[in-house]
């Protein structure tokens, strides 16, 4: 038991705590030894206290380990109560934060002991005194009311208000914490003296409230993501007198934050940055307290109150959780500048490092902040609608597209593909957005991409294909997503460019070879996306896209050998064996790719040994989506499920897909049923004619025929008149083409927007709470310990 010893200097009561003899809770003398003495740091309690030890408490001695845990809450309890005015009461708060910070994940992990916290401790009563143990708190509730009665006590975590030393101290049970609001943002004004200390103190008390929050780590997935966290629920309930300021505390410090060091570069190499902690454990604390199923809830409509009769009124609306319910009801305009500047200013900081190395702090918590841009939007539609109401959103796709198309490679950074994908997914069923992509895109942001002059929409797509085609096999399951946020915002989309143009007929190419098309059930689904694409781009915006339309009729065979795709058995064979011969998994022949981007770095994979965790299974497409169908002034009108039970893809309802999950870390079962395995390897699927014949009837090829009909002649007109192998004559020529009346009917456009679901609620549960985990390694809250959420794997 060295470890104990040096903590306090005797060998003697360090033996008495581990025997199985228990020690009185009023032997104060014996308990105040493990927080009293020594000044000591949060990484030395986890130098001195070894796991094995407390593991060995916890088995041997469980009422001294009880004991402990209660009097360290006794001990923050009298410091909230008082004030901690002096420097000796401040360094006892300290202290049994960090020693409870090192124990509750030992106390978590065994289910034993994980109802201890919420067991009621004889003498602690709810209002105080001495009243029936009826009345008493749960010392889960007693220990996360002193950490928020602590988080604005004046002169440790807060600035003082006082005039002078000579006024009392004020008393922190009547201080309105709303004054107190840590930095100026949304709801508050005033931005208060940095004091580094007070950073410092709060940095180790939240620490200590997202250790009691990761009680979550220690439960396996569950298909019922409503189960809620009894921390958070109480945390953010109305027993939080502090709740509002807090959370207002939390998003202001977040988006506050200006990692290049108040605008001059080089700076952050001067002094040192007593923020950048703080702010971290700031936007894990704001996002695990957010973490709520919307699915099943009541969930606030744009104008914040509930959707629902009048008859609900008896409830308050929305949530009980009061900082997803704050969340959901911020409205001002200045408020979501605020924010959205914040984020995008963050999430931009990697990309300046590229230009400009070293010149800024390099921020590592862009992850964090991807989940909280997602709450944002999906808790509150007014910050969504805000965000798109201008070309601002840009600032935030750049920096995904940035992010999506460094990590392709890196097996560990799977999650962050994910919400990337799925935060422009949400934001692709909004018109606004294919709109937006339309601007120049001229900020030189060094990406291994090939060079091009266009718009955000060609740079959307050229990444998107640099994910297909050069991405690791994990990511086969956001294909899907990738090509329907494609099709969302194709019907906007004014002018691609030639290498955009490209990419996409490259990408036909490769998804309609007949291998790929017979390997596996769902296979053609991304060949109906990407026809869907073509359809919209030709019937509503023809007029500018003269490059897509001459490199389909460039690559005009592909579409013939598409309408004219072979149904018989024998062909299905050996349209299989060819893939036998080509293994490569989409050839990345004749994709043109070109020079990359001057400065850019390919992207790499995880170094070897890397630690990552693992994801649950998200929902496929269909059940992540719901298609809604744009009527002429713009408005969206909800399918409804049974008329979109053919969807236009063509798959029968029974077909494998529907019920099918994707994964980021599928099961073994799951990864033979993968995309590009054969299917016959697997022996759970052959394709059969009837198959074939049941999508190949329903391909939408009519417009892309009828287009190449009328306009094929004419181009091998202009080119034997003239002479011609020139594209720009040819390029002319189409530019001044119509096609009016010649073309079928414009079919309605399709949009198919993210809704909420308990799959997501549970993907995003186990992705946030495995960055926070990976990201917490000074100290290593949970390394080791026994976690359940998800599995930690090497790469």
């Amino acid at each position: 038991a060295d470890g104990w010893i040096l903590w306090n200097g005797s060998s003697t009561s360090i033996t008495t705590f581990v025997s199985p003899q228990p020690v009185e809770a009023t032997d104060n003398a014996f308990w105040d030894q493990f927080w009293a003495d020594t000044a000591t740091s949060v990484q030395d309690v986890f130098a001195l206290v070894p796991a094995a030890e407390i593991r060995a408490v916890r088995e041997e001695s469980p009422s001294n380990l009880a004991t402990l845990c209660y009097k360290a809450v006794e001990k923050l309890v009298q410091g909230a109560e008082s004030g901690c005015h002096t420097e000796k009461e401040r360094q006892i708060v300290l202290n049994c934060c960090r020693l409870l910070t090192r124990i509750l994940p030992y106390i978590f992990e065994d289910p034993d002991w994980r109802g201890f916290f919420w067991s009621t401790v004889p003498g602690a009563g709810r209002g105080g005194g001495d009243e029936d143990d009826e009345n008493a708190r749960p010392l889960a509730e007693s220990l996360l009311l002193a950490v928020t009665d602590l988080l604005f006590c004046p002169d440790f975590t807060v600035q003082s208000h006082r005039r002078s030393t000579v006024d009392t101290a004020e008393d922190i049970h009547s201080i309105d914490s709303c004054e107190y609001i840590w930095e100026a943002g949304v709801g508050f004004a005033h931005s208060p003296q940095p004091n580094y200390i007070h950073d410092l103190n709060r940095t180790e008390l939240l620490k200590l409230l997202l250790t009691c929050f990761s009680e979550a780590m220690y439960l396996p997935p569950s298909s019922d993501s409503s189960n809620t966290n009894p921390w958070v629920q109480f945390f953010c309930s109305t027993e939080n007198r502090h709740a509002l300021p807090l959370f207002t505390s939390l998003l202001n410090v977040v988006c506050a934050y200006d990692p290049v060091g108040y605008g001059i570069p080089y700076n952050h190499l001067l002094f040192s940055d007593y923020r950048e902690p703080l702010v971290e454990e700031a936007a894990q604390v704001l996002i695990v307290t957010l973490d709520y199923d919307s699915s099943t809830s009541s969930s606030p409509t744009v104008d914040g109150t509930t959707t629902g009769t009048a008859m609900d009124d008896v409830d308050p609306p929305g949530p009980d959780n009061l900082f997803v319910n704050y969340l959901s009801r911020i409205h001002r305009e200045e408020d979501f500048q605020f924010i959205l500047k914040g984020i995008a200013r963050l999430l931009s900081n990697p990309l300046v490092q590229t230009y400009l190395p070293n010149s800024a702090k390099k921020i590592q918590f862009h992850q964090e902040l991807l989940v909280l841009f997602w709450k944002l939007c999906d808790f509150n539609k007014k910050f969504l609608f805000f965000v798109l109401k201008s070309s601002d959103v840009l600032d935030i796709l750049v920096p995904i597209l940035y992010f999506l198309n460094d990590a392709r490679a890196d097996q560990s950074r799977v999650g962050l593909m994910h919400i990337g994908v799925f935060i422009l997914l949400l934001l692709s069923g909004e018109r606004n957005f294919g709109v937006r992509l339309n601007k120049p895109y001229s900020v030189r942001v060094p990406m291994d991409i090939p060079v091009f002059t266009g718009t955000h929409a060609d740079l959307l797509i050229i990444v998107f294909h640099k994910i297909i085609t050069s991405g690791h096999q994990r990511l086969q399951p956001l294909f899907d997503c990738l090509l329907t946020i494609v099709v969302n915002v194709s019907p906007y989309l004014k002018s691609l460019s030639m290498v955009a143009a490209n990419k996409l007929l490259h990408l036909l190419e490769a998804f309609s070879t007949t291998w790929f098309l017979f390997s596996a059930v769902q296979n053609h689904h991304l060949v109906f996306f990407l026809l869907e694409v073509f359809n919209n781009i030709i019937q509503y915006q023809f007029d500018g896209n003269s490059n897509l339309v001459y490199a389909v009729i460039r690559k005009r065979n592909v579409f013939h050998q598409l309408a004219n795709l072979p149904t018989d058995s024998q062909s299905i064979q050996k349209g299989l064996q060819r893939k036998k011969k080509t293994p490569e998994a989409i050839s990345r022949t004749n994709s043109q790719d070109g020079v990359s981007m001057e400065g850019s770095r390919p992207a790499a994979p995880a170094e070897p040994g890397t630690l990552k965790t693992s994801l649950v299974a998200t929902p496929g497409i269909d059940k992540l989506t719901e298609k809604s169908q744009v009527s002429e002034d713009g408005t969206m009108r909800s399918l409804e499920p049974e008329a979109s039970q053919l969807s236009p893809e063509g798959n029968p309802p029974a077909a494998l897909s529907d019920g099918e999950l994707w994964s980021g870390e599928a099961s073994q079962s799951q990864r033979d049923r993968r995309r590009l395995s054969s299917a016959s390897s697997s022996g759970q699927w052959t394709p059969t004619p009837d198959w074939v014949m049941s999508w190949k009837s329903k391909l939408p090829l009519q417009t892309i025929m009828r287009l190449l009909q009328v306009l094929v002649p004419q181009v091998e007109k202009i080119c034997i008149d003239k002479g011609l192998t020139d594209e720009s004559e040819i390029l002319k020529f189409l530019q001044h083409g119509t096609l009016v009346g010649l073309l079928p009917v414009p079919h309605p456009i399709l949009i198919r927007k993210y809704q909420a679901n308990s799959g997501t609620a549970m993907w995003f549960r186990t992705y946030m709470w495995g960055v926070i985990y990976l990201r917490n390694v000074d100290p290593p809250i949970w390394y080791d310990t026994d976690v359940k959420l998800f599995e930690i794997q090497r790469v």
